[in-house]
């Protein structure tokens, strides 16, 4: 299974926030939007990435306020992104090694998606799913589904 194939079911939106606005703002969209973490994006240009994290470890118990904090402050500014073509395994190393859970999907110097570690962890369990009901049809029905 590739990335692409996670985007196709998930969808292409990108969700980010400027690099001027404010950690609180970013806060707000997050929250608002359910999601745990936004791309930093100037234009078109990705310069980092936002999460929960970078929140409870750069302002929390820095004792920053998140009204007066620039997001450029705190966002993770090296970021680590795949393409469409990875396949999920590789995804799935890259977030436990670096210990992330959000890697922006790069394409043509684009970001085109944002995956997060439940999205590979679906994506693993629906394919689980798949062979397990192809495993069962074989053993009930003596044949392979096509």
């Amino acid at each position: 299974m590739l990335v692409r194939d996670i985007l196709k079911n998930k969808g292409y939106e990108v969700y980010s926030i400027s690099a001027d606005q404010t950690v609180f703002e970013a806060i707000e969209k997050m929250d608002k939007l359910d999601i745990g973490a936004l791309v930093v994006m100037d234009g078109d240009q990705l310069l980092g990435i936002l999460s929960e994290r970078d929140y409870r470890s750069k302002v929390i118990l820095k004792g920053r306020t998140s009204k007066k904090t620039k997001v450029n402050t705190i966002m993770t500014g090296s970021v680590y992104n795949v393409s469409p073509r990875d396949t999920v395994e590789s995804c799935m190393s890259i977030m436990t090694d670096k210990k992330i859970r959000h890697l922006p999907v790069m394409e043509d110097d684009s970001v085109v998606g944002v995956i997060s570690i439940g999205d590979l962890v679906k994506a693993i369990i629906s394919k689980q799913k798949g062979e397990i009901t192809n495993l069962r049809q074989y053993i009930q029905g003596g044949q392979y589904p096509a």
